[in-house]
């Protein structure tokens, strides 16, 4: 097995903790070694039954051939200081992934997702449960993907952009970068750079400041 950190100290790395152990169910594959999180008070401390090694301010020394995880990108530091070859994506074991699909580096897919056919994803793409990504959308880097959120065939979302909770959106449709789609906004037209959109049909609430 290959030892693995999570770069990361929430909720989601809590998740993604018991997403390593049902990969590792199927096939032995990652050694666990801990978290790096946020507060200093919680070094030493098992979140999720499993020790926080450091904080990303004072990031402790690894081996060359230890791997990372990274949570979601929201909450994680500009710049990581590890190795960019030694970052890993994990996938939950019940996702639906086609083989023509191409990973960044650096993603994490949730339990239910579909990925399908000539899906591109980007790099510190986070996508939460029962998330559709059908044939040939491209996520550009860092999309955070809410749970329950279809996106049809050819869909193209910019970088930086946060998809709400049960958002569709229609075919071959383009979301403009740093686009903030709400909680079950039906998106059918196309959304410009730095747009927040809401409602069904979703319409232009304001511009998103970053």
């Amino acid at each position: 097995m290959k030892d693995l950190v999570i770069l990361g100290g929430g909720v989601h790395a809590a998740e993604m903790v018991e997403i390593v152990g049902r990969i590792n169910q199927d096939k032995k594959t990652w050694n666990l070694l801990g978290l790096i999180g946020r507060k200093n008070e919680d070094v030493g401390k098992l979140f999720n039954q499993t020790p926080v090694l450091g904080v990303f301010e004072k990031m402790p020394r690894f081996k060359r051939n230890v791997y990372f995880a990274a949570a979601n990108h929201n909450k994680l530091p500009e710049r990581i200081s590890v190795p960019f070859s030694q970052l890993i994506s994990l996938v939950d074991p019940s996702a639906f992934v086609s083989r023509t699909a191409v990973i960044g580096k650096g993603c994490v897919i949730y339990p239910g997702c579909f990925i399908g056919l000539q899906v591109k994803l980007g790099d510190f793409i986070f996508i939460l449960s029962n998330s559709v990504i059908n044939h040939d959308v491209v996520l550009e880097n860092k999309v955070l993907v809410n749970s329950g959120v279809t996106l049809a065939g050819g869909v193209h979302v910019g970088k930086n952009s946060y998809l709400g909770q049960a958002c569709t959106i229609r075919e071959r449709l383009k979301i403009g970068r740093e686009s903030l789609v709400g909680m079950g906004a039906v998106v059918i037209k196309n959304v410009p750079p730095h747009s927040v959109m809401i409602g069904n049909p979703a319409r232009e609430m304001r511009k998103r400041e970053r």
